[in-house]
């Protein structure tokens, strides 16, 4: 079985998934952001960047959906 958690930005899905996984004993996977280029910008500056942080999720999700 796979469950996956989407929305925006802050709106609760680490925490939400991380609570998913206690409660059932499930393992979390959670989407890789240490290699994200823009989201510490997107942090500083979210107007100026939502729009490159938007498009790498989803370069970075149609790749790793194509090697599957």
């Amino acid at each position: 079985m796979h469950i996956a958690v989407a929305g925006n930005i802050g709106s609760g899905k680490t925490t939400l998934t991380t609570l998913l996984a206690k409660n059932f004993k499930w393992e979390p996977h959670f989407e890789d952001v240490d290699d994200n280029p823009y989201l510490n910008d997107f942090y500083e500056d979210m107007q100026r960047w939502s729009f490159n942080l938007q498009i790498y999720f989803l370069n970075s999700d149609l790749a790793k959906w194509l090697k599957s």
